[in-house]
């Protein structure tokens, strides 16, 4: 079957930041020039949602609101699936894990199979969901993406150490928050940026999650809020 490459793909980015009190740093590498979507761009790693990762058992699940956000306007059971994506696209772009040790839980689809020989378990507690976008109208490839935030201290390992990273992304590299934008940088991942440094030492969940979503008919920016955050005294 020929894919329908018009049709919005469910996608999820990760936004490992490091150091985030005092020289905040952000993980980012360069698209390939002849990559049919962002050719050139500096991003975050990331990519679509593949049919194997709704069913991964988590070692952890993500934190409770986070999971009631991303439920807006989604599939059932979608939460699952974008925080494996997540964790996948990390490790395959960068060869960076997120999770825990231990033996896996469950049978390994084959596009995990090279995490699971790690001695990983992946586990999604760390992923903050921050941002949501849809690729708008007329490009070559569109998805849904899904941004999440999480703590370099929740990586496993070594945080320099890109030697099992995939060649789909190139000059992999730490680079500070406060000189990404000098890169050459898609709109939206701008656009991220600027949430990101706006709450740099707020380490909880954001009280609402912005939402760019496109339409032939429209473009709207909304507020994703999932149910009230508990009182504090």
């Amino acid at each position: 079957m020929t894919e329908d490459k018009s049709a919005i793909r469910n996608a999820a980015t990760v936004i490992v930041l490091r150091d985030r009190l005092t020289n905040p740093s952000i993980l980012m590498g360069q698209r390939g020039a002849k990559a049919a979507f962002m050719p050139n761009k500096f991003v975050f790693p990331g990519g679509a949602v593949d049919a194997a990762d709704s069913d991964v058992s988590l070692a952890s699940n993500l934190p409770e609101i986070c999971s009631e956000r991303l439920s807006e306007q989604a599939q059932p059971g979608m939460q699952n699936a974008l925080a494996a994506a997540a964790i996948r696209e990390l490790w395959e772009e960068t060869g960076l894990m997120l999770g825990q040790p231990g033996g896996w839980l469950g049978s390994v689809p084959e596009d995990w199979q090279s995490f699971a020989d790690m001695g990983i378990q992946p586990a999604a507690d760390a992923l903050q969901f921050v941002f949501r976008a849809v690729t708008p109208p007329g490009r070559p490839r569109r998805f849904d993406a899904r941004f999440f935030l999480v703590d370099a201290t929740a990586i496993q390992g070594d945080l320099d150490d890109f030697s099992r990273a995939s060649d789909e992304l190139s000059h992999l590299q730490w680079v500070a928050l406060e000189r990404a934008r000098d890169l050459d940088l898609p709109f939206i991942t701008e656009v991220v940026l600027a949430e990101i440094a706006a709450r740099i030492t707020d380490t909880a969940p954001p009280t609402s999650v912005p939402f760019y979503q496109h339409s032939d008919e429209q473009s709207l920016f909304l507020r994703l809020k999932g149910y009230p955050m508990p009182e504090t005294d």
